[in-house]
């Protein structure tokens, strides 16, 4: 089956939020991600924590940005612009106040990066989604 460029429907695809330190990006948490903190440790982010569960708040971060979604709902008070890593997904981009001694950087993409124009796409491009 072959499926027009035109025809497909993009807007149930959701960008994957860039997690950035001190507006450094540092990565793209993805579904392999299981919460915020596990990502920041697996770029060797110097995070501090104990019961990795939203019970001792340990791991309190500031948000300089974005927002956080809790798969389990935090123990410990929380001020607007903090989070708990251990216990939550970012939902948009996220800022933190975080330091990024250690840590791979990932470059910032270029004001004037290269773009292709939406003209030079050929209309007929076409998916192959099927073998048959």
């Amino acid at each position: 089956m072959r499926v027009s460029l035109k025809t497909l429907n993009f807007s149930n695809f959701k960008k994957a939020p860039i997690v950035s330190l001190q507006g450094q990006p540092v990565l793209l948490f993805t579904q392999q991600h299981t919460s915020l903190l596990m990502a920041l440790e697996q770029k060797k982010v110097k995070l501090f924590s104990e019961c990795r569960n939203g019970y001792c708040g340990a791991c309190k971060t500031k948000i300089i940005s974005g927002g956080v979604t809790y798969h389990t709902e935090p123990l410990v008070h929380l001020e607007k612009d903090e989070c708990l890593p251990c216990c939550c997904t970012p939902n948009s981009d996220l800022d933190l106040e975080l330091p990024t001694q250690g840590v791979t950087l990932t470059p910032k993409r270029e004001e004037n990066a290269k773009l292709i124009p939406q003209e030079q796409i050929k209309e007929t491009q076409t998916v192959c989604t099927d073998n048959r």
